[in-house]
């Protein structure tokens, strides 16, 4: 019980830091960082936490990612459900503590990191979120799987994460992530709450897809 407990805390934590450091490097630096520097603003955030969080919980930080980790049965349902509950608070404190950063600064709060459907239709958005994800999420299925090399998991799930934002930073923010993705939405206003059931469905569907992929194409649980 309490093993379990030192996981969901740990995916609170993890999930925390992704998207106050992800999210507040794009608000508060992003005309300065630019693209590159955003997308490793995000990757560093990840892999720093998987070498400190993912002994104990596997470093998910990602919904998309655990029901990749629970199709493939990795995890039981149990588990999943409570991942994903630890993920979402984490990211929702996460942006609390964006927000009350950018108030103690003066800054606007219009923009939190919060994702969006850019120049596309909310179509066009779901199917850049399923592929950006589905790469992501493969790769972290790949690299953890039996055939993978965990010693080397944080370094390539960081640059993996770098990838997907290079190219979807402009398109609709990257989420690839649902926990991301809700809590700058709730502090972003009417517009991003509107838009956000996108970057939910899209990663988890682009994370199962990705599970389906690597159990019988890759044969990455084998």
């Amino acid at each position: 019980m309490f093993e379990n407990m030192r996981k969901y805390k740990a995916e609170a934590l993890g999930t925390m830091v992704l998207v106050l450091f992800g999210c507040g490097a794009a608000v508060i630096a992003g005309t300065s960082l630019g693209v590159l520097g955003i997308a490793f603003a995000f990757g560093l955030a990840i892999m720093a936490m998987v070498y400190t969080i993912g002994p104990i919980s596997g470093c998910h930080i990602n919904p998309a990612v655990s029901l990749a980790m629970f199709i493939n049965k990795r995890i039981n349902l149990k588990e999943f459900v409570y991942y994903v509950i630890s993920q979402l608070v984490g990211g929702i404190v996460g942006a609390l503590l964006l927000f009350c950063i950018l108030k103690l600064g003066n800054y606007s709060v219009a923009n939190m990191g919060q994702n969006s459907f850019g120049d596309f239709k909310w179509y066009g958005a779901f199917i850049i979120e399923i592929i950006l994800t589905f790469v992501f999420v493969l790769t972290v299925i790949g690299v953890t799987g039996k055939k993978g090399n965990a010693n080397n998991a944080g370094i390539v799930i960081g640059l993996a994460l770098v990838l997907v934002h290079i190219l979807g930073i402009k398109l609709t923010g990257t989420s690839v992530n649902p926990a991301r993705s809700l809590g700058p939405a709730l502090f972003a206003g009417v517009d991003a709450l509107k838009q956000l059931w996108v970057f939910i469905v899209a990663p988890l569907v682009g994370g199962a897809l990705a599970a389906v992929c690597g159990k019988f194409v890759l044969k990455s649980e084998a």
